[in-house]
């Protein structure tokens, strides 16, 4: 327990300088998580990949398993899940609890994280939205003499709400920007829409924005991507957009707005 403090200690000192990677490194793997049945790492494997309580239940379970031939450590922190300004958003809470948060997992042995909503969490009418972030921390014998920031998965968690016919809606629309050009998707439903695969089509061509995970869109929120190039040098046009969302396609169009 002694090594796992250390490590915990040691990635905190380098948390600032490692923001970026984080970041673009979360980017990837919301998409490997959400697109596959199993995360893998390169000794973790994590199950499952989303979690959905059911209204009136409490707990639930993230199984960690360590293929590797050497002991990993790392840690859990539960983090309320938001979108403002068309980008995710990330606020610490306790409302949801993460047991145990600091892990350490021998090798070929599997550990459970157990979740527990606490007395008082909400629930009702509005599906709540979480993140858990899972970091895999360097080992703590002292043999590394640099500190290197291993891997950082998210698994997404939803607390779904009482109304059992909740969907997603979602309505979307293209606007220009900084002078870029940008898709956007606002879920005017009840519960969230995670977006796979996606393709665009304007005239005679049809450009595919994602093929596997594109993101999410959580409810009464709004979730924004930049068009690439080949789509934007074609703008301003109604778009329609062919998706993929919570598993089952959809066809829309998207208009042209002003930002």
């Amino acid at each position: 327990m002694r090594s796992i403090r250390c490590a915990a200690i040691a990635a905190a000192r380098v948390t600032t300088r490692f923001t970026a990677r984080f970041t673009a490194l979360s980017a990837v793997l919301f998409a490997a998580l959400a697109a596959s049945p199993l995360a893998h790492g390169a000794n973790l494997q994590i199950s499952p990949v989303s979690i959905s309580f059911q209204p009136g239940q409490n707990a639930a379970g993230i199984q960690l398993q360590n293929n590797g031939d050497t002991p990993l450590y790392g840690q859990v922190r539960v983090y309320a899940w938001d979108q403002r300004d068309g980008a995710d958003a990330l606020t610490p809470t306790t409302q949801l609890v993460a047991s145990p948060p600091v892990i350490e997992i021998a090798p070929n042995s599997t550990q459970t994280i157990r979740l527990v909503r606490r007395p008082g969490a909400p629930a009702g009418a509005a599906e709540q939205t979480y993140r858990i972030l899972i970091d895999e921390l360097p080992r703590g014998d002292g043999q590394q003499g640099n500190v290197a920031i291993r891997l950082q998965y998210s698994v997404p968690a939803f607390v779904l709400p009482v109304d059992g016919q909740a969907a997603p809606r979602l309505e979307w629309s293209t606007f220009q920007r900084g002078g870029n050009w940008h898709l956007r998707a606002r879920n005017a439903g009840t519960l969230h829409a995670q977006i796979g695969a996606t393709s665009v089509r304007f005239g005679e061509r049809e450009v595919d924005l994602s093929k596997g995970l594109l993101g999410y869109a959580l409810p009464g929120r709004t979730r924004e991507w930049q068009l690439p190039a080949d789509v934007a040098a074609g703008m301003p046009a109604p778009l329609s957009i062919q998706a993929m969302v919570n598993t089952r396609p959809q066809s829309a169009s998207a208009a042209v707005v002003q930002d």
